[in-house]
């Protein structure tokens, strides 16, 4: 089963283009813009990541990972139909709002109570410790990069680009599955994913750009003229071409 998330390029979907440039349609997105990003600044992986955070002294009641990987998982869970009829952030306050209920943080009886009569809003004393660490996440990030890179194909290599079975969540577009391209550069680094999905990624790896020809891809579909696509792609979506031979 194709993932909604990565059926860009391949089935032409009639809908037209939204061309909205606002971030933020309605007030209620800029708070669950801000859910999302204090769950990452709270988040217990950021004890091994680079920088280090001290995560275990941050007296929080949330004890579990959340990255952008998760958010992602959970959006692309949801029922594809859903998927294309919702706009960016309801997708996101989907995918939370489930990971909420399946962590036992909240029921979905909370949850509907909370929408007609809303939580007291007086902050508890430890709030200013959570406020610090949320902003220290903020103003430093946390860093895929885990080492140089060793990478396994050079710049030029003319790989093929795997089909492997898709997962609740992948970096992989649908389109690219099964066809050959040249890398045109290597990152500098060998770089983690956020969790390990079933595709192959998580633990760190190269990752590369690897130039396609559009007429490759979609046939007499392709607009004309001297274009050319560039992915950014995980080594584990890499193969070479002599393997499949």
């Amino acid at each position: 089963m194709k993932l909604q998330h990565y059926l860009g390029g391949l089935e032409g979907l009639p809908e037209p283009l939204t061309l909205e440039r606002r971030v933020f349609v309605e007030d209620w997105e800029k708070r669950i813009f801000g859910i999302h990003v204090a769950m990452m600044g709270l988040s217990n992986h950021l004890g091994s990541a680079l920088p280090e955070y001290p995560i275990d002294e941050v007296p929080t009641a949330f004890t579990d990972e959340w990255t952008w990987a998760d958010l992602r998982t959970g959006a692309e869970a949801m029922n594809p139909f859903d998927y294309f009829k919702l706009r960016y952030y309801e997708k996101w306050l989907g995918g939370i709002t489930q990971f909420f209920v399946d962590k036992g943080y909240l029921t979905e009886e909370e949850i509907a109570a909370r929408v007609e009569e809303p939580a007291p809003a007086d902050a508890p004393e430890y709030a200013h410790a959570v406020d610090d660490q949320v902003i220290a996440y903020l103003r430093l990030g946390d860093s895929p990069r885990r080492d140089v890179a060793h990478p396994k194909f050079p710049v030029g290599s003319t790989v093929r680009i795997t089909n492997v079975p898709a997962d609740s969540h992948s970096r992989l577009p649908g389109y690219l599955r099964g066809r050959t391209g040249t890398v045109e550069r290597v990152f500098e680094g060998d770089y983690a994913y956020f969790t390990h999905t079933g595709d192959g990624i998580g633990d760190p790896m190269p990752i590369y750009i690897v130039e396609f020809d559009p007429a490759k891809i979609w046939g007499p579909r392709a607009e004309d003229g001297p274009l050319t696509l560039y992915a950014e792609l995980f080594e584990a979506y890499l193969a070479p071409i002599e393997e499949e031979s």
